[in-house]
């Protein structure tokens, strides 16, 4: 009898320690603000804001850090008025996340006019960047720099606000009947009230994958690139693929090599270039079959590194790599991007 009633105990406890995690308490709350309008409404009256123009998030550098300033209600309908908007445009925000004492986050982009909010007779105006930079003493900056130079914790909440920002801008009509769609308040979703189909957003899937022959891996570089960057293969998933289908076939289109075994590593959400859930793999080919056939429409060049060559470049970035005579030693992306965890695990 004992020995049942420790069972039932221990069974009960852990439902109230899982009842009671911060987390999952954090994930329910969450969703009743997306499931519900009025709720997210007046969350928003208690919520923090970072603020975006034109899809570039607000900064603040204080010391030699910059930092992403959440705004609170109050802060952003004192700008609103001195500006002489409508507190409604607090309405244009979409839900980011929320503290674990509850504190809903959100991200709201000043720079765009818009008409598809809740209110759908009320027009939003764009508000003037340099006003807005001198009130907050700060600087919107362009997402690609931001990422790199903010705290992890704030490169995640950005690269999150920004995307799902970017979404909403390009669905504001229903692709069946050309009518406009409403998002609801937290901004998880828009409807076309003309056809009734509900729009969520999404990411596109994208392997990544660092090829190795056992001895070397493979990095690339595009045209694009930053001098001297190299990183790890990568392509959007076809539809019809698995993962590993997908790795293969990028492996053979970009460099001409056939993969012979993969294995997954770990997966990074990537704002570019409109929002990637990318997949990160090491994948593996043949010593004997390892001479790169490149294709140059997509890659400027492809070349294998050995392990001291690798480990050299772990220790630079742009700006370190740059040689007396104007040429560039190789150089990886840094820590943020998950190509730099590939290619740490390899070493």
């Amino acid at each position: 009898m004992a020995v049942i009633y420790q069972a039932v105990y221990r069974r009960a406890a852990s439902l109230f320690c899982r009842l009671h995690s911060t987390y999952v308490r954090k994930m329910r709350y969450l969703n009743e603000l997306k499931e519900d309008d009025t709720l997210c409404r007046q969350a928003q009256n208690s919520g923090t804001f970072c603020l975006f123009h034109n899809l570039s998030p607000f900064l603040q550098k204080v010391g030699k850090k910059y930092l992403v300033p959440q705004l609170s209600a109050a802060e952003m309908k004192r700008i609103l008025k001195k500006f002489r908007e409508t507190e409604q445009q607090i309405e244009k925000s979409v839900l980011i996340g929320c503290s674990d004492e509850h504190v809903p986050h959100f991200a709201l982009d000043l720079g765009w006019a818009d008409s598809s909010s809740i209110h759908v007779s009320i027009t939003f105006r764009a508000l003037d960047k340099s006003v807005i930079e001198s009130e907050l003493k700060g600087s919107f900056t362009d997402l690609r720099k931001a990422l790199f130079i903010v705290d992890g914790k704030d490169s995640s909440l950005m690269a999150s606000a920004q995307s799902l920002l970017r979404w909403h801008d390009s669905h504001q009509y229903c692709s069946k009947t050309g009518q406009p769609t409403q998002k609801n308040m937290a901004g998880s979703k828009r409807v076309c009230h003309a056809s009734g189909i509900t729009y969520y957003p999404q990411m596109s899937p994208v392997v990544i994958t660092l090829v190795s022959d056992g001895s070397r891996c493979l990095l690339t570089r595009q045209p694009s690139f930053p001098q001297g960057m190299y990183t790890a293969l990568s392509g959007f998933c076809d539809i019809g693929e698995n993962v590993e289908e997908a790795v293969q076939r990028e492996v053979a289109e970009e460099v001409g090599l056939e993969v012979e075994s993969v294995w997954y590593s770990a997966s990074q959400h990537w704002p570019f270039p409109n929002s990637s859930l990318m997949i990160a793999c090491h994948s593996l080919v043949r010593a004997q079959e390892a001479e790169i056939n490149m294709d140059s429409l997509e890659l400027e060049e492809a070349r294998w590194f050995g392990l001291e060559e690798v480990v050299e470049g772990l220790k630079r970035d742009h700006g370190s790599s740059k040689q007396d005579n104007g040429s560039f030693l190789p150089w990886f992306p840094p820590k943020q991007a998950i190509a730099h965890q590939l290619i740490c695990e390899w070493v």
